[in-house]
């Protein structure tokens, strides 16, 4: 029967001190120190992402959980704890995305090897590996963690603890702290979060001397015991006790995982030329014993000759380790060589793929200004189309009008030449008209002579 509760993650002392580092080979003090320097990677980067404190709470306990399942030699912790911080982001419901914390812990990073801050860029092939790497490690922690990743932190107790106590308020922003600070150790895998904030609790009280009543026990009513609070007291006094955690390399592989570049490329560029190097002093230390030990067989009784003879092989022998040396100094730069050119093919590579994207970009946009210019063509086109056709049919009103007129013309003559009486009578009413105006003119003359 599979159980799914959500506090069942919880492990004995026995069970951490078997567990697969330490199966692997990895002692105690090592094991240590790698939790507390992937606690700090996650609580730094949680940082400088803007995380609230949850998500870093959170990503720290996934990260104990995970390595009491799996060890240090077959997952490197700092891969590790980038995958707890993204799938912490996910679960608490402030996603992030896997570019922005690869860029962050590449920078972590360069500040803690002492490099110089470089800028990782997204298309490299570097770049594409971290991701790749992140994912799948991401799916290894949820594998481990039955897909049952739900985290009950102390600091949601401590609150409602000290307000109960009534302590002071600079006790409640100790515990806060001591709380933070117990993520770094095995407490989140070992006690229950009650039992956790009852230990927190305790050890604020002590540091600022506030008493807290003992009769009847004040940690009964929080469902705590006074080993577990001791213990909890004690691992955290370990904890400051504690120098500075550093990262120490125990992959089984050999592959040492890193998020900057120019310490992985070091490390075995360096190793051809330290060898080239350390051969030819080797092989001179060794041919200088061989040289003074000759005289001393040769006085015991060796000739001449064989003393030449012995010279003579003594200096072909360095003449060959010379040209051993040389040859692994050529090996050595014929190796780089490759790496070298790769890495110049990779970066025009990648700077021909931009190149290309940016000729493709401004095509797009050509081809889009040329179908603007197209539609605006067409619609100066189809005015001056439908202003034609407003031309034109003007142009056949007027004319079909003339024709009209014309019509009318040549019907109005066709009847006059019909009927020749009508203009007849028409001239006959005219000439008449015109007498009578002369009749009527006349006589106003004759009445103007006889005024006068």
């Amino acid at each position: 029967m599979i159980y799914t509760a959500i506090d069942n993650f919880y492990l004995t002392d026995e069970q951490l001190d078997n567990s697969p580092s330490r199966k692997d080979g990895i002692d105690e003090a090592t094991e240590t120190s790698l939790r507390i320097y992937g606690c700090d990677l996650i609580q730094e980067s949680g940082i400088l992402l803007r995380l609230p404190q949850a998500v870093m709470a959170t990503g720290q306990v996934l990260f104990h959980r995970f390595y009491c399942k799996k060890s240090f030699a077959r997952f490197d912790a700092k891969i590790v704890a980038a995958s707890c911080v993204w799938l912490a982001s996910k679960l608490e419901e402030s996603p992030r995305k896997a570019r922005h914390v690869i860029i962050v812990f590449h920078r972590m990073e360069c500040r803690r090897e002492d490099l110089p801050i470089e800028h990782l860029d997204v298309f490299s092939k570097k770049f594409s590996d971290l991701k790749a790497e992140l994912s799948r490690t991401e799916r290894h922690i949820l594998k481990e963690m039955g897909f049952v990743c739900h985290v009950e932190h102390p600091h949601k107790f401590i609150s409602n603890y000290l307000a109960t106590l009534e302590t002071p308020p600079e006790s409640r922003q100790e515990a806060w702290n001591l709380a933070n600070d117990s993520l770094r150790t095995t407490l989140c895998v070992r006690f229950k979060s009650e039992v956790v904030a009852c230990g927190v609790v305790y050890a604020a009280a002590r540091r600022f001397q506030v008493s807290l009543p003992e009769n009847p026990p004040w940690w009964k009513a929080f469902d705590a015991d006074k080993s577990g609070i001791d213990e909890v007291c004690r691992v955290l006094a370990h904890l400051y006790s504690l120098p500075k955690a550093r990262y120490i390399p125990v992959s089984k592989d050999g592959t040492l995982f890193s998020f900057s570049s120019k310490s992985v490329d070091s490390q075995p560029q360096s190793t051809p030329k330290e060898l080239s190097q350390s051969s030819p002093s080797a092989n001179n230390d060794a041919s200088v014993p061989k040289a003074v030990s000759a005289p001393g067989n040769s006085d015991s009784g060796g000739s001449k000759g064989s003393m030449i003879k012995a010279a003579i092989d003594k200096v072909k022998d360095s003449k060959k380790s010379d040209d051993e040396s040389k040859s692994m100094h050529t090996d050595g730069d014929t190796r780089e060589e490759p790496s070298q050119k790769f890495k110049s093919e990779h970066r025009t590579e990648a700077s021909g793929d931009r190149g290309k994207d940016r000729d493709r970009d401004r095509e797009r946009e050509r081809d889009r200004d040329r179908d603007r210019e197209r539609d605006r063509d067409r619609t100066k086109s189809r005015d001056r189309d439908r202003g034609r056709d407003s031309d034109r049919e003007r142009e056949r009103e007027d004319s079909e009008r003339d024709r009209d007129k014309i019509k009318e013309r040549s019907h109005r003559f066709k009847d006059r030449l019909k009927d020749p009486g009508h203009s007849e009578k028409s001239r006959h009413h005219s000439t008449r008209d015109r007498d009578y105006h002369s009749s009527s003119y006349s006589s106003r003359e004759k009445d103007r002579h006889r005024h006068y």
